[in-house]
């Protein structure tokens, strides 16, 4: 058995092994946890988080991982609701250390599954390798306005950037800096379309604000392409 099998067996061993202690210690973590990432009520979901307590906002940071971590799952509502029960600023920061450190860990898991097998794709075709270096040499800056987006697929990102040849550490660098500006958004316009009568004009102003940035780091791109 190679190396990198070895740790494949691994890292799965060790997810396992922590799903089933997450099971030992809660039975029903995973029906309630299915529930609420599923069912898009806002209530249930700041319900659920809040019932437990003086941990809610660790178990909301634990929450928030695991669903960034899974990747096919949106985050929206907890980043909503932790903006709703802690607050705007802690509700920031909490969502954005949380979805960085998912996505990271979910970028090193398909990276361990998936690379090997993108590898001997990529191989065959002159126009995917040359796609592979570009990631390599501008990965960083590519995953860095990706990730600053509000309400993009994570899932989406986190596997094209597993199959690239972006670095562990320029995709982490890049996640924590991008995920700032748009958990931010994600958060306050959450927090204000929940409660649009006392926060009408900021939700209208925040809207405005972030379809004139990103129209012009839209433009700017499209500028460059074509240069």
């Amino acid at each position: 058995m190679d190396k990198e099998n070895k740790v494949k067996i691994a890292i799965l061993v060790i997810f396992i092994a922590v799903l089933g202690l997450i099971y030992i210690l809660n039975p029903n973590f995973y029906s309630e946890f299915w529930h609420v990432a599923t069912s898009g009520n806002m209530q249930e979901t700041v319900d659920y988080i809040n019932s437990f307590g003086a941990w809610a906002i660790i178990f909301s940071f634990l929450l928030d991982v695991l669903i960034n971590a899974l990747g096919f799952l949106p985050s929206i509502f907890v980043s909503t609701a932790n903006g709703l029960l802690f607050g705007i600023v802690p509700g920031i920061i909490v969502s954005w250390l949380a979805e960085t450190a998912g996505v990271i860990i979910s970028f090193v898991l398909m990276r361990t599954i998936l690379r090997s097998s993108a590898e001997k794709i990529i191989a065959k075709s002159k126009y995917l390798k040359k796609a592979d270096d570009f990631s390599g040499k501008n990965g960083f800056k590519v995953m860095l306005i990706l990730r600053a987006m509000p309400y993009f697929p994570s899932g989406i990102l986190t596997a094209l950037g597993a199959v690239s040849r972006i670095s562990l550490k320029d995709y982490a660098l890049a996640n924590l800096i991008g995920k700032f500006p748009s958990t931010s958004l994600e958060v306050v316009i959450g927090h204000d379309v929940v409660n649009y009568q006392q926060n009408l004009d900021r939700l209208m102003i925040v809207i405005v604000l972030v379809c004139i940035i990103y129209g012009a780091i839209w433009y700017y791109q499209r500028r460059m392409n074509k240069k």
